[in-house]
């Protein structure tokens, strides 16, 4: 099977960022099928271009995976107008990508970090008479209402609405991140029956054995991942300046990665003085590894809103759990994989004093009971998110989207 897998924020693990698709791609590769990954050129994340100035795109394998990277207009800090223009920007450059394929996919998956670029891939994949498969990871336009507060009746939640409506009825199969999204997309037009839910997960050929670390002074809780809105980061800054003034142990907080919110979030702490909560620079995925195995314990908070009755996909959860480290994590949905994995504590989302109050908790617990939390995480993570167990979900996910297409096909 020749597949074409299109994701803007599509990263290989020599980058920071998430690699769940050029970990699928890997597995999917070994499986005996050819995978492309088409990505935007401007890497969001460090704000810089891959491409040369007068580059329109550029094919590259990075390790045995090919991608596409396609010119895209940069943009600095949380965007604004100018992340829009850089979306739509990459949408374009999709529907324009055929003259860089190689030979034409017998399937296009686009996936949704935003809805432009999954109906592009439609179009796509309707000009070249292919089957199109939508991969679900966010539920957009819901996102921009629940977690950033734009109106119910503003022009772009109205267009995004369309586009969803349009996504869910017009794929051939769904692959989702989410496993409630049934319901909506059932709702919207979709077909419930034509969903497969297959989650983030890990690529253990990268991670080292979980290797239990000797607990000292001071205990080190380490976030790792974005810092954006929909992080809920300033839950755990409150909550390090509540631990400060009322633990006599000391502790080393820590908060690894970048985004828009980071320069504000640094000043807060600053403003606050917490001596306590280090800001530590992102490190590509083939070197966070060695990073979180300094951590003794991880923290990760969520907005309190309605919109993870859909459930998460929250990427970085697997690699805390890989590291054989228990997790304090502020968020209340179904299917939450620690709780799940009883790996960890689970407090009330976008509430500080809760995720202290589980900080103090996990602390209190000793040093045997932490073990043991982290032993059963990372044998969840072999058993259920081995990206290679993943990756045979989402082949059998794609043929059922070429099954439905031949089918629609034949009825027309």
């Amino acid at each position: 099977m020749k597949i074409l897998m299109i994701n803007h924020y599509a990263f290989p693990p020599t980058q920071p960022g998430g690699t769940r698709h050029y970990s699928l791609a890997r597995a999917l590769m070994a499986m005996g099928h050819q995978v492309t990954i088409a990505a935007a050129g401007f890497d969001h994340i460090t704000r810089t271009d891959r491409l040369a100035p007068r580059e329109a795109s550029r094919r590259q394998l990075h390790g045995e995976v090919p991608f596409i990277w396609l010119r895209t207009p940069g943009y600095q800090g949380s965007g604004g107008a100018a992340r829009l223009w850089n979306m739509l920007a990459f949408a374009r450059a999709v529907e324009r990508l055929i003259p860089q394929l190689d030979g034409r996919p017998d399937v296009i998956v686009g996936s949704s970090p935003h809805l432009f670029a999954a109906r592009a891939a439609l179009r796509l994949a309707r000009r070249l008479k292919v089957p199109f498969v939508l991969e679900i990871r966010d539920v957009w336009p819901q996102s921009l209402i629940d977690v950033m507060g734009v109106s119910r009746w503003h022009p772009l939640v109205l267009v995004m609405e369309r586009i969803e409506r349009e996504l869910y009825r017009e794929a051939d199969h769904i692959v989702t991140l989410l496993a409630g999204i049934g319901p909506r997309v059932a709702e919207r037009g979709g077909a419930d029956a034509a969903i497969t839910w297959v989650p983030n997960g890990i690529d253990l050929s990268l991670v080292p054995p979980a290797a239990e670390r000797d607990e000292g002074e001071p205990f080190t809780f380490m976030y790792a991942g974005s810092h954006g809105l929909t992080n809920a980061l300033d839950v755990l800054v409150d909550a390090a300046a509540l631990l400060q003034a009322r633990l006599p142990r000391r502790l080393d907080l820590v908060l690894l990665g970048t985004g828009p919110e980071k320069p504000r979030l640094e000043a807060r702490a600053r403003g606050l003085g917490l001596a306590s909560l280090r800001f530590l620079p992102p490190v590509p995925k083939l070197e966070v590894y060695g990073v979180l195995a300094r951590a003794d314990a991880f923290w990760v908070s969520s907005h309190d809103t309605s919109l993870w009755q859909h459930g998460i996909s929250f990427n970085k959860l697997y690699d805390y759990m890989a590291m054989g480290r228990p997790t304090v994590i502020g968020l209340d949905c179904p299917g939450n994989p620690i709780a799940d994995a009883g790996c960890g504590i689970t407090v009330r989302p976008g509430d500080a004093e809760a995720m202290a109050a589980g900080m103090e908790r996990l602390l209190a617990l000793g040093p045997g009971v932490r073990r043991e939390m982290g032993r059963r995480g990372r044998a969840r993570v072999e058993a259920e998110y081995d990206s290679r167990l993943l990756a045979a979900r989402f082949e059998r996910a794609l043929r059922e989207g070429m099954l439905s297409r031949s089918g629609r096909a034949h009825a027309s």
